[in-house]
Parts: C-alpha cells; sequence; structure tokens
C-alpha cells in the first residue's frame, strides 16, 4: 500500500469533512490479537473489530490544540480478510475503514438507525468522491 496516497486521501477525507488544514490525527495499523485486546478494554465486546476511533474530545484532555482530533486504529488482518469477501481492494477496505474512523473522530456515531444510515451515507458519499471508479 502507498503510504503517500494514504496520507493524501487522509488530508482529502478531513478537507470534505470541513476539517481545519492543521488537523492532526494518528493512524494506527495493529494485528488481529492486539486489535481484540483494545476491543474488550475499550468496548467490552470480544474478538477484533475493524476499527477503533479515539476522539481527543472525548478523553477529556486538553492539549491546547484544538487541531489534534485524535487516533484511528485500523486492524490489518481485517482490511485482508474483508477486502477479499467483500470484492474491495486492499487500498478501498483501508480507506473505508479510515473514513469510518475518522467519521467518530470527528462526531458521527452508528447508535440509532437514524444516525448509522446517515454515518453510512456520509462513507459512502466520501469514499465514492475517492474512489469513483468503484461507484
Amino acid at each position: 500500500m502507498d503510504l503517500n496516497k494514504c496520507g493524501r486521501r487522509t488530508e482529502q477525507i478531513l478537507r470534505s469533512l470541513g476539517c481545519d488544514e492543521e488537523s492532526v490525527l494518528s493512524i494506527i495499523v495493529v494485528n488481529s490479537p492486539f486489535m481484540a485486546d483494545m476491543n474488550l478494554k475499550y468496548r467490552g465486546k470480544d474478538g477484533p473489530t475493524n476499527v477503533l476511533s479515539f476522539a481527543q474530545r472525548e478523553a477529556g484532555i486538553s492539549s491546547g490544540d484544538p487541531n489534534l482530533l485524535g487516533d484511528v486504529v485500523i486492524c490489518w488482518d481485517r482490511v485482508v480478510s474483508d477486502s477479499d469477501s467483500l470484492g474491495y481492494t486492499i487500498e478501498e477496505m483501508f480507506t473505508y475503514f479510515l473514513i469510518h474512523g475518522i467519521l467518530h473522530i470527528v462526531g458521527f456515531d452508528h447508535d440509532s438507525s437514524e444516525h448509522m444510515e446517515e454515518m453510512e451515507s456520509r462513507v459512502n458519499n466520501i469514499f465514492n468522491d475517492l474512489f469513483p471508479e468503484s461507484a
């Protein structure tokens, strides 16, 4: 996977969500066992999930930098398995998870069917802008 493309796509995602150009976001890639541990610790759920997000504003920590958004943790094993089973390229699947994670960072959630539909629509719109050939 081309990390330069990943960086440019991340910038495009943040821009499309109206984030400041100076926004700072960490993207952490982990394996399934590590993600399973995180999922249990932070969500109380067994097994590895595809993406976890940790928004700086939700942590209650004031860094003094309003552009510090938080961390998106992506499970590489899920990127590979889900891309294969869903018919996406690795790059597309990684980006899909990244968009989902960033949406959580900026305040979107899927805690109700209404919010789920809105978030899914946002993910798909951003994804289709980045990968119009996949639409």
